[in-house]
């Protein structure tokens, strides 16, 4: 059976929110060459697969996870939304602009917004809302 568009997104934007976190460098092929990870929560905006390996390293390094709340994704032929809650407590400070310290336990609302082409994802863009859990 040959998937859809939609269906081989959707594959791929799974892949790369498994392997974000354990294997940065194993997703870096999930990517198109003219990649832009936008963050404008965090006014930044990366286009090298080497610095996006980097930010991703440096973030997870820098977090506890402690739970990850999935609420909606869907796909079209050319986009993804991905809207989950993630809890982690911060760990270190690699996890750029973060307006939180070390010891932070934060609840934060994550939405990305991945433009795909030819099945693989061209534009990623990051919302961030943070707030600390008490």
């Amino acid at each position: 059976m040959t998937m859809t568009p939609a269906q081989i997104n959707l594959a791929v934007v799974d892949a790369h929110m498994k392997g974000e976190a354990s294997d940065p460098a194993s997703i870096m092929n999930l990517y198109t060459d003219d990649i832009v990870l936008d963050m404008p929560s965090r006014d930044m905006r990366l286009t090298r697969l080497a610095d996006i390996q980097r930010n991703y390293e440096n973030l997870f390094g820098s977090i506890r996870l402690l739970a990850m709340q999935p609420l909606d994704r869907f796909a079209t032929h050319d986009r993804v939304v991905d809207d989950c809650i993630v809890h982690f407590v911060v760990t270190g400070d690699g996890y750029a602009k973060l307006p939180y310290p070390k010891g932070a336990s934060i609840e934060l609302r994550l939405l990305h917004v991945f433009q795909m082409r030819d099945g693989k994802i061209a534009r990623e863009t990051v919302f961030e809302s943070w707030k600390p859990m008490v």
